[in-house]
C-alpha cells in the first residue's frame, strides 16, 4: 500500500512539474506606444444624450519589454463613447516586428468618466488584450494582458499592454 501511495505521490510531482514547467515558458510583455490617427470616421449619433462613435486607424511603434518591442503598431478601432458617461472601444492591433513576422491582438477597454480634479470629468480607459494569430516567428503564439489608454494630446493616444506570451519559438 505505501508503495502505491509513493507511486501516486511521484506520479502526481511529474505532472505538477511539467505543468509549471510549461507556465514557467511564459515570456512577459510590457509596451507602450503613441498612436497617431492615419485615418478617422467621426459620427455623432443623433440621440438626446451626446453620443459618437469613432473609427480610427492609427499608427506607432512599441517600445518596452518582449517580443513586440519596436514593432510597427496599426490600431484598427471602434471606439463607442458618451463622452462623460461611458464607452465601449474595441478593436485590433497589428503589430510588424522589423523581421517582417506580424502578430494580430484583439482588445476592449471600458471607458469609465470619473471626476476629476477641476471638477471636470476624467477618462480612464482600461480592458483587457489577447494575441489572436501571428505568422512567422510568431505562428501558433498566444497571449493576454492588461490594456491602458490614455491621452497626450488631441489627437494622440498611448496604449499600454501588459501580460504574457506564450509559445515563441526560440
Amino acid at each position: 500500500m505505501k508503495r502505491i501511495v509513493l507511486s501516486t505521490v511521484l506520479a502526481l510531482g511529474v505532472v505538477a512539474s511539467a505543468g509549471l514547467a510549461e507556465v514557467a515558458s511564459a515570456d512577459p510583455l510590457g509596451i507602450k506606444a503613441v498612436m497617431s490617427p492615419a485615418e478617422q470616421i467621426y459620427v455623432d449619433l443623433p440621440t438626446p444624450q451626446k453620443h459618437f462613435v469613432l473609427f480610427v486607424k492609427r499608427q506607432g511603434r512599441a517600445t518596452g519589454a518582449g517580443v513586440l518591442a519596436g514593432a510597427e503598431l496599426t490600431e484598427y478601432g471602434m471606439h463607442d463613447i458618451r463622452p462623460g458617461v461611458d464607452g465601449a472601444p474595441r478593436g485590433y492591433l497589428v503589430a510588424r516586428l522589423p523581421s517582417g513576422d506580424q502578430a494580430v491582438i484583439q482588445w476592449e477597454v471600458q471607458a469609465t468618466f470619473v471626476p476629476g480634479p477641476d471638477g471636470r470629468p476624467r477618462l480612464l480607459d482600461n480592458g483587457v488584450w489577447r494575441l489572436i494569430g501571428g505568422t512567422g516567428s510568431l505562428d501558433g503564439v498566444k497571449g493576454a494582458g492588461t490594456m491602458h489608454i490614455k491621452a497626450v494630446s488631441p489627437k494622440d493616444r498611448e496604449f499600454e499592454l501588459n501580460g504574457e506570451v506564450v509559445g515563441l519559438t526560440r
